[in-house]
């Protein structure tokens, strides 16, 4: 303020000068800029030994761990961080790393006292030492993950968010820690429920962390750090949210060698920097095309017959987001002459085929974790700003698997009691904007042939009154949320009495039937 006044007081000065006699004003000299400093702070503090960067985080301390899968991952620093031997670590991350790579590393060190993620996914040694009573693991909603970070580096406290309403979330009770004879120690609670302009939110407190382990691809001598492809998705907001953010990168540049218009993290959030000594960049799930390859099969099976009918759901410039699995192979059928933005809650607008072996990058894979390409015009942004997107309502269609399906369309699909949990990913956040349709795709039956459309669902639910569709191999179902079920398609050869065995819930029929469509290439 004193600069400013400072300022202004010259300017009236020169202005009074130019007036009395009329004399020009007279440039201000050029050693006057000197005034302003020009010259970047040097905040962040630059390291050469990662253990050195790290060894001052002590027992019991928070850290935030960037990264998707085993995508953007600190490697150097987690190695590092072996090395110490520090133990009780609370770490939050989107999800736990593999068993020998990433976070596994961690656990199987037993450093890792409890973790905060959305998904455990394959990670078997984080799973039994969970059982054991080894681990407590809070599972918490992708989307809701990356705001409560967020809101922490923004100093919000709280906030309110329409996902896992209905859901274990907001009821609480969800296993955290077992003791050691399988009992349950530590439940989560259940959370604080507002109702705004007719719709339920549950609030939601931020987290905050004692120090950021970030994985950037480029940082400036001034602190600045930027990020490649997909490889964005958590670190960002990470970097903002935690007292000590401590960033790795491949390549330390000079101030100026990138456009301060291109700079993802600005270097006031960043204290310490260093070069990781090497990067393994494994990828855990390689996908790839062959050469050539035609886009789809033509194999006429019960997955392809959904697959088939769920392509018909793409309209022309719609932005969806597709689950693994039926939904996204639905991708393959859309037809050359439309245009549909495929959206990736790791921060992903405008997602390709799977590329050509040549094409394979480490840093671009989708939610799935699977090597992907994207298209002309595709952008890349941070978890927080991908789930942004999702919740208010911003894609047209999210389509994703499903376990069980209510006939007034509450939808279960991430959680089996009594088996392996994998934990609900981003799906809860997928279906929590009333104006985003959602549409299911799954076979009619279960394995051991029970219905999976229900009077009620008996699984954990992922979104209450969610679902707006339903695509099975035997029928098409529209879903309204206090009339319930109405079948609109039937597949070719069978009855609706057919529909009826192998449906758990009553349903209308409606007066304009129609045999089930396939989209034809």
């Amino acid at each position: 303020m004193a600069a400013l006044r400072l300022l202004f007081s010259g300017l009236r000065l020169g202005a009074i000068a130019g007036r009395s006699g009329g004399a020009r004003i007279v440039p201000a000299r050029k050693d006057c800029a000197l005034c302003f400093s020009t010259s970047p702070r040097h905040q962040a503090k630059f390291y050469t030994d990662a253990v050195e960067a790290v060894k001052d985080i002590p027992h019991d301390a928070t850290v935030l761990m960037g990264g998707f899968g085993i995508c953007g991952i600190p490697e150097n620093l987690i190695g590092a961080l072996l090395k110490t031997q520090v133990k009780g670590l609370t770490v939050v991350s989107n999800t736990v790393g593999l068993d020998d790579f990433g976070l596994g590393l961690l656990l199987a060190t037993k450093q890792i006292r409890r973790i905060i993620c959305s998904y455990v996914g394959e990670n078997a040694l984080c799973e039994n030492q969970y059982l054991a009573g080894e681990l407590e693991l809070e599972l918490t909603p992708q989307g809701t993950l990356a705001e409560r970070i967020r809101a922490g580096g923004a100093g919000v406290p709280a906030f309110y968010t329409s996902t896992g309403y209905g859901t274990l979330v907001q009821e609480g009770g969800a296993p955290i820690r077992y003791y050691d004879d399988g009992h349950l120690a530590v439940i989560s609670k259940p959370r604080e429920v507002r109702e705004f302009h007719g719709h339920h939110y549950l609030l939601e407190e931020a987290i905050k962390g004692d120090f950021a382990l970030v994985k950037g691809w480029k940082a400036d001598h001034s602190g600045n750090v930027i990020f490649r492809k997909s490889a964005r998705n958590f670190n960002v907001p990470m970097c903002k949210a935690a007292e000590t953010t401590v960033v790795e990168v491949e390549e330390i540049v000079e101030v100026g060698s990138f456009p301060p218009e291109d700079i993802h993290v600005p270097s006031i959030y960043v204290d310490r920097l260093i070069k990781g000594e090497k990067y393994e960049k494994r990828i855990e799930r390689l996908a790839v095309r062959q050469e050539g390859a035609g886009k789809h099969t033509s194999e006429d099976n019960l997955r392809t017959r959904i697959i088939k009918r769920a392509a018909l759901e793409f309209e022309d410039g719609m932005y969806a987001n597709l689950g693994i699995g039926i939904p996204l192979l639905a991708s393959n059928f859309i037809s050359p002459n439309m245009t549909v933005h495929l959206q990736s809650e790791n921060g992903i607008l405008g997602l390709g085929p799977f590329p050509v072996q040549s094409e394979v990058d480490a840093d671009l894979i989708n939610a799935g974790k699977q090597t992907v390409t994207v298209l002309p015009g595709a952008s890349f942004f941070s978890s927080d700003e991908s789930f942004a997107m999702i919740r208010g309502g911003h894609l047209g269609l999210t389509m994703l698997g499903g376990m069980q399906v209510s006939k007034y369309g509450d939808l279960a699909n991430w959680m089996i009691p009594g088996k392996k949990v994998k934990g609900m990913g981003g799906a809860m956040d997928l279906v929590s904007s009333p104006k985003t349709r959602v549409v299911v795709t799954m076979e009619h039956c279960s394995k051991a042939n029970e219905p999976k459309i229900v009077d009620k669902c008996t699984m954990p639910l992922t979104g209450k009154r969610c679902v707006n569709r339903i695509i099975t191999e035997r029928a098409v179902f529209n879903v309204h949320p206090k009339r319930g079920l109405t079948l609109i398609e039937l597949w070719e050869g069978l009855t609706v009495d057919d529909i009826k065995k192998s449906t758990g819930c009553a349903f209308t029929v409606s007066p304009d039937l129609k045999p089930m469509q396939q989209i034809t290439m």
